[in-house]
């Protein structure tokens, strides 16, 4: 434990498994004071356990998504630090023909992925201001940048989405001393969707992807945590805008 984040706190969104639990664990043993939340109570429970301060939220409600930031604020009477957007992925969803995507399955990928972030970001923005200073880092994808492995279009959108509001934020929070950036993983094993994903491909695609990155490995959360704990450090207090790839030189 280094305590380069003591004092501080620190909000995650999809905490429970892959890349939200690999978060927030290395910002608690940071020494923040960590929140974290998500729709999963089993895992939540084993995260809680660890000294990560949880609750059940589903953020597709973005209301419900406001009252989780306020209740922090509540708590620790301050604003939250470090805000980290990583709820989102494909809602469940397999790739589909466009003319077969109903209206629902849209509206709940971008609902989870772009929509969650906004509300969160929203709510967190008054206390930041008002500290003058704060940091919000995106988890967006490699599909932020170009088409998605999954084939969910709805998902490619919201990723996209995701890096422009990134962007937008950035330039709007600038003068508040708030800097929002993003990380773009590349593809990592970390929940159901990716493990079916990962199946679902021959031995040959496998070898391929593998292949095709420069340290000829694929990510971990590990990784994808070191990136987000970088950003929102002090060391990258010059840092604000960007979208950080992480994906081995993909």
């Amino acid at each position: 434990m280094t305590a380069a984040f003591a004092g501080r706190t620190v909000a995650v969104s999809g905490a429970a498994i892959g890349f939200g639990r690999a978060i927030a664990q290395r910002f608690r043993s940071e020494g923040a004071r960590v929140f974290g939340c998500d729709v999963r109570a089993p895992e939540l429970a084993e995260l809680a356990a660890q000294g990560v301060e949880t609750q059940m939220v589903d953020l597709t409600d973005r209301a419900a998504a406001a009252r989780w930031i306020g209740a922090i604020e509540d708590l620790t009477g301050g604003a939250v630090d470090v805000l980290v957007n990583n709820a989102g992925g494909v809602a469940g969803q397999a790739g589909q023909a466009l003319e077969t995507v109903s209206d629902e399955d849209w509206d709940r990928v971008i609902a989870v992925n772009l929509g969650a972030t906004m509300a969160l970001s929203r709510a967190a923005v008054s206390g930041m201001k008002a500290q003058a200073r704060g940091a919000i880092v995106n988890i967006a994808s490699g599909a932020a940048l170009r088409a998605s492995l999954t084939g969910v279009q709805a998902y490619c959108a919201a990723k996209h989405a995701v890096l422009g509001l990134t962007r937008q934020l950035a330039h709007e929070l600038g003068p508040f001393n708030i800097r929002v950036n993003a990380v773009a993983p590349g593809f990592v094993q970390t929940n159901e969707a990716t493990e079916r994903q990962w199946r679902a491909w021959s031995p040959e695609r496998q070898q391929a992807l593998v292949e095709g990155v420069a340290l000829r490995r694929l990510g971990t959360p590990d990784d994808i945590a070191d990136a987000v704990l970088f950003l929102a450090s002090d060391q990258a207090g010059f840092i604000t805008g960007e979208i950080l790839s992480v994906n081995g030189g993909h």
